[in-house]
């Protein structure tokens, strides 16, 4: 007997069964009834030379002349049940060695219906009937009927079970196939793979995460290493709301050198960013870049960037986004850079990047003001000057020089941009913090001025008997030179009347 070319390991279709008294073993018949059950499961001596004829083509396999034979003998007139009912099951064993499904699932329901068969021949021929449908295709229709025959009283067997889940299976009735594959999955003895991917499969497809999360962690006890398994179980935490037990998971698999797949990797990645651990996350993605198992690209050099910036690591930031402005060649990625120049007061570099930015179609105006409250955050870092404040200091001193660098930006917005207002009052406030530095410086001269003017008048005046310029207030030594020839003159006549 050939084999299903379905699910089904084989269909077990019997051949024909030659009159056998109705009476079962054990049981005690009347007489008279035995009698008459024999002679209705006889065949009259006309049909019986066709149905040989048609078993003898059978046997060598040639069902075509068999059906032929059969049909005749199904048009003989006055043919008992009995008769009716053995040349149909001869006539659906034909059409199934034919692979004619149809015509044989039809023929053995016209076997049951002609009364012919005793209840067990009707009960196994319905076995038949529902794995021919399984087989044609009909899967859902097989399945219910190989439920039904079990529900009247059929005893199911293994393989009955492993048909009845397979095909409601493939009718995708999932819901249908699981109790069937529990009970194949129980009875099983060992268990082997296939057991529990079946619960798997059925479980995440009936969204029954906790079922599901349970038999992937008993097959992660028995398969350890397959990667895919732990995947599988990360994804139920995640997907059930359970972030931080998925991201643990993810972990101890980048930790255990599980992963080799850049998703894999970019996964661990997000996982550390969303929980606040950027630094440890600009770090993985920069080891993973280095080893080439994440493809070096701009976007993700900018990723790593953004990490660094998000773990206030600025200096960190730059290499990564010199390599992607280098890469790309966007203005994005060179106002990402100049920013990140900012941060660190490496206003030289801002410049340079934020010009380049410019070049490639970047926002003038916003890049002058960056460029401007860089040069201005960096001269706050510088010791302001002292009095007095000359023109000497204000080339020389970095206090100056920076402050005049931003003005020199600011001036730079084009009047056009929304940030030339902004970068006129910057400009107004600059000039204005040296206005008043030296006013500052010329109000002190006018404070300490006259005072100092006797304290160094008195200190000129001792130096003969001093011996040295007593000067008893330091604050006035600033102001010696401006009285010095006024009073020195003094020093001199007096040490000419000494001598």
């Amino acid at each position: 007997m050939k084999k299903l070319p379905t699910i089904l390991t084989a269909l077990a279709i019997a051949m024909v069964v030659w009159p056998e008294p109705a009476a079962l073993a054990g049981e005690k018949q009347n007489p008279a009834v035995q009698q008459e059950a024999n002679e209705k499961r006889q065949f009259s001596a006309k049909a019986s030379v066709i149905v040989n004829e048609a078993l003898t083509f059978m046997n060598e396999d040639q069902y075509s002349q068999a059906l032929d034979s059969l049909n005749k003998a199904l048009a003989l007139p006055e043919l008992n049940a009995y008769e009716k009912a053995t040349i149909q099951q001869m006539r659906g064993n034909a059409y199934y060695e034919l692979d004619q499904y149809g015509p044989a699932i039809q023929a053995f329901e016209d076997a049951i219906s002609s009364d012919g068969l005793l209840p067990k021949e009707a009960s196994n021929l319905r076995i038949n009937i529902a794995q021919l449908l399984i087989a044609s295709g009909k899967h859902a229709q097989g399945a219910q009927m190989l439920e039904d025959w079990a529900e009247n009283g059929g005893n199911l067997k293994p393989k009955h079970i492993e048909y009845l889940w397979q095909a409601w299976s493939q009718a995708e009735n999932y819901r249908r196939a699981l109790p069937w594959a529990k009970k194949w999955f129980d009875a099983a003895s060992p268990k082997e793979r296939k057991h529990f991917d079946l619960l798997n499969f059925l479980y995440q497809a009936l969204n029954m995460s906790a079922k599901q999360e349970d038999i992937v962690k008993q097959m992660i006890a028995r398969w350890p290493t397959d990667k895919n398994l732990w995947q599988v179980w990360k994804s139920l935490l995640a997907n059930d709301g359970r972030e931080k037990e998925s991201f643990e998971v993810t972990k101890m698999l980048y930790l255990g050198g599980a992963l080799d797949k850049q998703r894999e990797f970019e996964t661990v990645v997000k996982y550390y960013g969303l929980y606040n651990m950027p630094y440890q996350a600009a770090k993985i993605l920069e080891r993973e870049l280095n080893a080439g198992t994440i493809k070096a690209t701009p976007e993700k050099f900018v990723q790593l960037s953004d990490l660094y910036r998000q773990a206030r690591e600025y200096k960190l930031a730059i290499p990564a986004l010199e390599k992607a402005a280098k890469a790309a060649n966007k203005a994005k990625h060179y106002v990402d850079l100049g920013e990140a120049l900012y941060k660190v007061n490496q206003c030289g570099k801002t410049e340079t990047a934020f010009k380049k930015a410019m070049q490639l179609g970047y926002d003038q105006g916003k890049s002058w003001m960056l460029i401007g409250s860089c040069h201005y955050d960096d001269a706050a870092t510088e010791d302001k000057p002292k009095c007095p404040y000359t023109a000497a200091n204000e080339k020389n001193l970095a206090w100056s020089t920076k402050r005049t660098a931003a003005a020199a930006a600011f001036d730079k917005v084009p009047p056009s941009s929304s940030q030339a207002r902004n970068a006129k009052k910057w400009m107004d406030f600059i000039a204005g913090e040296k206005s008043n530095l030296v006013r500052r410086c010329k109000s002190a001269i006018d404070t300490y001025g006259p005072n100092c003017r006797d304290v160094i008048r008195r200190a000129y005046k001792s130096m003969p008997y001093a011996g040295e310029f007593p000067l008893i207030d330091e604050k006035c030594a600033k102001y010696i030179l401006r009285f010095e020839k006024e009073f020195r003159k003094g020093v001199k006549k007096t040490e000419a009347k000494t001598e």
